[in-house]
């Protein structure tokens, strides 16, 4: 805290007396002032992209937000049930989604214990977004759990002048369906707007019985005036998904590749059925507040609120479990004791998420200052029942055979200063203190006692620099560290201490009429990295382990070229090593330190390219394609723990007629996914376990992978009517 309060004080002299020769800049964007604390400036020294809102339009057909994602640099994506729709993971840097930092409105989206991003639970989210920017690396200061391969920060729609209502709808292969309804009442007197949402999605997947039945909400009152911009805002989605997160061996993949074993049980006569409803059921609700304020050209604040409340279960049916798990006692039926049982069961999360943050940002020509601070607060219930069992012994209903609570608090305080120095240098510095207490008790769901109370004090800082060569070139250098605690899983296998990162980035831009080109290299150092061990546990979360020391190096290079007045062409690709530098595992029995191996699920190749073709005034064509390459599973360079490069592309087609009778337009899309249809799988899990009972004495690990294929050739078409 005193190197904030120190800093700040500095800041604030150093102002205060150049201030008499700087000039005023009178621009404020109201809309983004929201973002300011979390969001990098273009001129940042740190690798960025945007997604603009009019290329998430050309493919919104209902797939999910990181899908959208798919063609951004070092970007991988990957779905459970094959075709978007769904569960779906994304993966920045080779940094899966607990370590990729998102925020929506600059309140944070990852879920507080887990620290991972569950869209599922805001089904066409991306029919509500602006825009959002993908910052890779540490980036600037974010709210949350530290960006530890990237942050994600999304802004929602802004307030329309006009008003205006749209119908869209769209269907396609494996029986998907989505229709939404827009409406928005423009500025009423000039100040005041009204806008909305709903959304329907659904979806029986590629994998056999990976079912989707989604619904999500997104409502905006908004109060604005040169000077003041008020928004509440409500969104939402209730998710209903069949399982499909145990991925299937290497022979099943090769012969039946859609095979789903989830709800998969035997009857007394030893006939193979499959429970109807093992799904996942929940439902989460966003409630936001954001109040921005320019008090003069040199002053604007932002206040923003949010609560959050999420519930619901996943559901199993479960074969000959003993009853002592479920804390139920033998029953005697004759001369038999009975202590076994098939029986159904949901696992449960009940949660409440309170954020409070404040901004100031003082601007002038060349000086820009930010500070503020955050504060949240999480209370989160995980608890189990039977809802049905074959032998329900002394069970009530209702029961709870586990239950246990957790809260998480958190407070940052954080200053951002960026100086221009004679129209060509640009010096860029930020410090954040950030407190966070994690506290739970109870039984885990395999009733094992956790008790868990820590305390963690990070201080991050992050300096750079930029150089602009002329009006079209521009240079930069920054650092940035950064540190997390563990996640709830990791706290389960006691793992305590916190991550270290420490980020180098270097890169130079040039922007001209014909060609936007940026090119980035990093190198993150990090200790005790808690790498993904390719293990999951009987819910599906991967399970970690400290790696110590490793690191991350790389080369990313993104462009867009205009090669005619119709013709585009927006190459990327990242290429990268990444390594565990002393690694430890244990291995027939002993622990052996395998010196330098790769760490799990990061390629070293990554290809993205979109072509955009303007055949007409009103029609577009893009051919897009991804290529990743081949990657481990695991932390040891097993061979099982492979999953081959996969190369895919896609056809997506844009037509809109302007003015056709009552409509304002009518645009038509569709895509056309995998169009070679290449049978790749984008993630999988691997495993190893000590055999001690195929040879007495010894001790033999064993090893094993699953995989996740995703869908071959398939489509989506649909049509969109505004008003």
């Amino acid at each position: 805290m005193k190197k904030i309060l120190l800093f700040t004080f500095l800041l604030g002299y150093s102002l205060t007396y150049a201030q008499e020769d700087m000039k005023v800049t009178d621009t404020v964007n109201l809309e983004e002032v929201i973002l300011t604390s979390v969001r990098a400036d273009k001129k940042a020294p740190f690798a960025q992209s945007i997604l603009e809102k009019e290329e998430i339009r050309q493919r919104n057909l209902g797939q999910d937000l990181p899908v959208l994602m798919n063609f951004m640099p070092s970007v991988v994506t990957t779905t459970d049930a094959g075709a978007g729709v769904g569960y779906t993971g994304i993966r920045v840097r080779g940094s899966d989604a607990t370590r990729v930092n998102v925020t929506i409105n600059g309140i944070p989206f990852n879920d507080s214990e887990s620290q991972g991003t569950y869209w599922v639970d805001l089904p066409d989210f991306a029919s509500s977004v602006e825009d959002l920017q993908l910052q890779r690396g540490i980036g600037t200061s974010t709210n949350g759990s530290g960006a530890f391969g990237a942050s994600i920060n999304v802004q929602t729609e802004n307030v329309n002048r006009e008003a205006s209502a749209e119908l869209s709808s769209s269907f396609g292969s494996y029986n998907t369906f989505k229709n939404n309804v827009k409406f928005s009442t423009g500025l009423l007197n000039d100040h005041f707007e009204a806008a909305g949402r709903l959304s329907v999605i659904k979806s029986d997947g590629y994998i056999d019985r990976a079912t989707s039945d989604l619904k999500s909400y997104f409502l905006q009152a908004a109060y604005k005036d040169q000077n003041t911009l008020i928004k509440a805002l409500t969104f939402g989605g209730k998710e209903k998904t069949y399982q499909a997160w145990y991925g299937i061996d290497k022979e099943t993949l090769e012969t039946n590749r859609t095979f789903n074993p989830a709800g998969m049980y035997t009857d007394d006569e030893g006939n193979v059925h499959f429970y109807d409803n093992e799904v996942d059921d929940y439902q989460q609700d966003h409630y936001q507040f954001h109040w921005t304020q320019k008090f003069s050209n040199y002053w604007t604040t932002n206040l923003g609120l949010n609560y959050t409340h999420g519930r619901g279960y996943f559901e199993q049916y479960k074969e000959d479990q003993d009853f002592e798990d479920y804390n139920m006692k033998p029953i005697d039926i004759g001369d038999e004791i009975i202590n076994t049982t098939n029986l159904i069961r949901r696992r449960w999360l009940d949660n409440d998420f309170y954020v409070a943050n404040f901004t100031v940002n003082h601007q002038v020509s060349n000086f820009e200052l930010i500070m503020g601070g955050f504060y949240s607060f999480y209370n989160g219930d995980h608890f189990g029942e039977v809802i049905w069992s074959q032998y329900a012994s002394d069970s009530e209903i209702r029961d709870r055979y586990y239950s246990g609570n957790t809260n998480k608090n958190e407070f940052n305080v954080f200053a951002k200063a960026t100086y221009k120095l004679q129209d060509k240098w640009t010096f860029f510095l930020d410090v954040q203190e950030r407190f966070v207490k994690y506290k739970t008790e109870g039984l885990t769901s395999d009733r094992v006692p956790i008790d868990v109370n820590e305390r963690y004090s990070f201080f991050n800082p992050k300096f750079g620099a930029g150089f602009d060569i002329d009006h079209h070139n521009n240079l930069y250098i920054s650092y940035a560290r950064a540190n997390r605690e563990p996640n709830r899983n990791d706290f389960e296998n006691n793992v305590t201490q916190a991550e270290t990162l420490n980020d180098i980035e270097a890169g130079w831009r040039m922007n001209t009429s014909k060609i936007k080109l940026n090119a980035n290299f990093y190198y993150m150092y990090y200790q005790n990295q808690l790498v993904l061990t390719g293990m999951l546990d009987d819910v599906g979360n991967p399970i970690r382990t400290t790696s110590g020391e490793s690191y991350r190096a790389g080369i990313e290079f993104d462009a867009d070229f205009t090669l005619l007045e119709n013709l585009y062409l927006r190459p990327n690709f990242t290429l990268s090593t990444n390594k565990n530098i002393d690694f430890v595992s244990s291995i027939d029995g002993e622990l052996i330190n395998l010196g330098k191996t790769n760490i799990s699920y990061s390629p070293e190749v990554i290809v993205g390219n979109i072509i955009t073709y303007l055949p007409l005034k009103d029609m577009q064509i893009n051919f897009l394609s991804k290529y990743v390459g081949s990657q481990y599973m695991g932390n040891i360079d097993s061979e099982t723990s492979k999953l081959d490069s996969y190369f895919v592309n896609d056809l997506n087609v844009v037509y809109k007629i302007d003015d056709v009778s009552v409509f304002k337009s009518i645009t038509f899309s569709g895509m056309l996914n995998n169009i070679f249809n290449v049978k790749y799988v984008s993630n999988g899990y691997f495993y190893t376990y000590d055999d001690t009972w195929s040879v007495p004495g010894e001790v033999t690990t064993i090893e094993g992978a699953g995989y996740y294929p995703q869908a071959e050739i398939n489509f989506l078409l649909g049509v969109s009517l505004q008003f």
